[in-house]
C-alpha cells in the first residue's frame, strides 16, 4: 500500500476517502500505461531535495540525484513563493540540463506539497501530475500552486 492510500485509509468521512482515492486512482491508472519520467527537485541552491520522494513516484516521476540525467527539475522551497523564485531561478540554470534544453523547468509554490493531510497531498499529486505529463493532465491549478518556467 502507498504512504498516500495509508494517508487517505485515515479519513473518517467515508465519501471523502472515496472521492480522494478515485482522484489518485484517475491518475494511477493513466501513467501505468506511460514511461516514468526523470525528476529532480531542487531548491533555491540547487539542492537535491528527496522530501517528496514518494509523492514524485506515485505520480510517475524517478527522482535523479543527478541533475544532468533529469528531463523535469522542479523548484520549490518552503517559504518562499513562484514571484520570489522567478526572480531567483535564472540564475541558477544551466544551459547544457535536459531539462532546460526541453523547457521542462517547472516553479512550485505550494506549501500543502509537505503537507501529511490527505487533501493536500492528493492535491499536491495531482499538480505533480500535470507538471510531468503535460497535455495528459489538467487539474487547472498551473498559475495557482505551479507554473513552468519558460527558459527560452
Amino acid at each position: 500500500m502507498s504512504f498516500l492510500n495509508a494517508v487517505i485509509n485515515r479519513i473518517e468521512d467515508e465519501q471523502m476517502r472515496e472521492d480522494l482515492q478515485e482522484r489518485v486512482d484517475i491518475i494511477q491508472h493513466k501513467i501505468k500505461f506511460m514511461d516514468k519520467v526523470a525528476v529532480a527537485f531542487l531548491d533555491t541552491s540547487n539542492r537535491l531535495n528527496e522530501d517528496l520522494k514518494e509523492l514524485i513516484a506515485e505520480a510517475g516521476g524517478v527522482l535523479q540525484d543527478d541533475v544532468n540525467t533529469a528531463r523535469v527539475v522542479i523548484y520549490y522551497e518552503k517559504s518562499i513563493g513562484m514571484l520570489q523564485l522567478m526572480g531567483i531561478v535564472p540564475s541558477l540554470l544551466n544551459k547544457d540540463w535536459p531539462s532546460v534544453e526541453y523547457d521542462r523547468v517547472y516553479l512550485w509554490d505550494d506549501e500543502a506539497a509537505i503537507a501529511n493531510e490527505a487533501g493536500t497531498a492528493v492535491a499536491a499529486l495531482e499538480d505533480l501530475a500535470e507538471m510531468l505529463y503535460p497535455g495528459y493532465f489538467v487539474f487547472g491549478n498551473e498559475g495557482k500552486t505551479w507554473m513552468s518556467f519558460k527558459t527560452q
